[in-house]
C-alpha cells in the first residue's frame, strides 16, 4: 500500500507542482488538462456539483521524488484552498525550524513552531500556494527529551 497525497489547487496547479518537482529533487511525469479530457457525461452546462473547470486548468499532475508520489488537480475545495494537509517529520529542532521557515516564506503561519507534549517542535502553516503544511520534530516514544 502506498499513501500518495493528492492537491487541490484554485488554478495554479502547474506552477506549484513544478516548484514542489525542484524543491523536492524530482520531476514532473504527466500532466493533462481539463480540456484535454475526453468529454464526460457527468459534466452538464453547469459543471459537476457546481464546479466547472476551465480547459486551461490541471485536471491531473503527478510529480515523482526519491520513490515518492505526489498528486495534484485544480478543483473546488469548501474554502479555497484544498483539504491535503502535508505533514514533514524531521530527525532534530534545527531541521524543523529550518524547514518550517523556509515553508512560510511567502505564506501564513497558523500554529508557530514550538514544543508540544509529542513533539519536541511542531508547528502549522499555509504556504505561498495555500497548502496547509506541520512540521514535526518527534520526542522519543518512550518518553524521553
Amino acid at each position: 500500500m502506498k499513501l500518495i497525497p493528492f492537491l487541490g489547487f484554485n488554478g495554479n496547479t502547474h506552477e506549484a507542482m513544478a516548484f514542489y518537482a525542484r524543491a523536492l529533487g524530482g520531476k514532473v511525469v504527466s500532466e493533462m488538462k481539463y480540456g484535454d479530457m475526453p468529454p464526460s457525461p457527468d459534466m452538464d452546462a453547469e459543471g459537476c456539483g457546481g464546479f466547472m473547470p476551465q480547459p486551461e486548468h490541471v485536471a491531473h499532475c503527478q510529480v515523482e521524488a526519491g520513490g515518492a508520489i505526489l498528486m495534484a488537480a485544480d478543483g473546488p475545495s469548501a474554502d479555497g484552498q484544498g483539504a491535503t494537509t502535508i505533514n514533514v517529520d524531521v530527525d532534530s529542532v534545527e531541521e524543523a525550524e529550518r524547514v518550517f521557515a523556509a515553508l512560510a516564506d511567502g505564506g501564513q503561519v497558523q500554529m508557530p513552531l514550538a514544543e508540544t507534549f509529542w513533539a519536541r517542535r511542531w508547528g502549522m502553516l499555509v504556504d505561498r500556494y495555500g497548502k496547509p503544511w506541520m512540521v514535526n520534530c518527534m520526542k522519543p516514544m518512550d518518553g524521553g527529551q
